[in-house]
């Protein structure tokens, strides 16, 4: 068997990433054991982790609690993409009223 993934544990046989109880300052919290991940995940949350400076751990952490919270209002989320800080102002011109559209009864 190659070596393990930094941040798995092995166990009875099975490669696993374990999330162990307990914050900063010592509230407690629920565990969380993922098992049967294949190797190509283990790479890609390592690397990930990695780019964004943290354990995969804390990564996966923030991977789970982005995943259940409460979805945002689309109108909000288009202005966090595409908002004055993440876009190109752009003038629209003006527009001549036009006629309501018709339909068939």
């Amino acid at each position: 068997m190659p070596d393990p993934v930094p941040g798995t544990i092995e166990a009875n046989g099975r490669r696993l990433i374990a999330l162990l109880a307990g914050d900063s300052i010592g509230n407690a919290m629920g565990n969380l054991s993922i098992r049967r991940l294949d190797e190509e995940t283990i790479r890609r949350l390592r690397l990930r982790a990695a780019r964004n400076g943290r354990s995969m751990e804390e990564e996966t952490r923030r991977i789970i609690k982005q995943a259940v919270a409460t979805p945002e209002r689309i109108g909000d989320f288009a202005v966090q993409l595409f908002g004055p800080a993440h876009g190109v102002d752009l003038e629209l011109p003006e527009r001549a009223p036009h006629q309501p559209v018709r339909m068939a009864p």
